[in-house]
């Protein structure tokens, strides 16, 4: 029998992987049948808040109100797919300020290049007529184990899984 050594990844190279990607599936808890799950663009304030816009008028503004409980399945967009899975407490802020900072940020992420100020009126506009707010989500728990992948046959005789636990952020 082969002997598996785990690998770990450090709550440092956890935060690393948060801060080089920019999309994520963000998951709440709904009333009726299952949790919700949506695709969403972030950023990082500082190390330990994520920040997302989104309309008050959406389903995940809605609920952050009375469940600050939310999850983030960070993506890397590259094949094979990598992930993270942080769980956090969310609360909203509607500071008009504050949304245009943040979505002006997110338009950049989701462009891959930052806006120009030249922008800022479009995006004042749009966090007008949009209502927008931002979702501050403050992690506090991540999984344990990266995924495990198989990149050719050879992978499958040194593949390990074994059970994941939450750990600290």
């Amino acid at each position: 029998m082969r002997a598996c050594r785990r690998s770990v990844v450090t709550p440092e190279e956890r935060r690393q992987f948060v801060r080089d990607h920019r999309l994520a599936i963000f998951g709440y808890n709904r009333r009726k049948h299952g949790p919700a799950m949506t695709a969403v663009y972030y950023v990082m304030n500082g190390d330990n808040e994520i920040l997302v816009s989104t309309m008050a008028d959406r389903a995940k503004a809605k609920v952050v109100r009375h469940d600050e409980r939310v999850s983030l399945c960070v993506l890397d967009e590259n094949w094979p797919l990598t992930y993270i899975q942080v769980y956090g407490h969310a609360r909203l802020d509607d500071d008009f300020e504050t949304a245009t900072s943040v979505l002006h940020r997110v338009l950049g992420v989701m462009a891959g290049q930052p806006m120009p100020a030249s922008s800022r009126p479009d995006v004042e506009r749009m966090v007008r007529d949009e209502k927008r707010v931002v979702v501050r989500i403050t992690p506090y728990a991540t999984f344990e184990t990266p995924p495990r992948h198989v990149r050719r046959a050879e992978d499958v005789a040194t593949l390990t899984h074994w059970t994941s636990r939450s750990l600290p952020w």
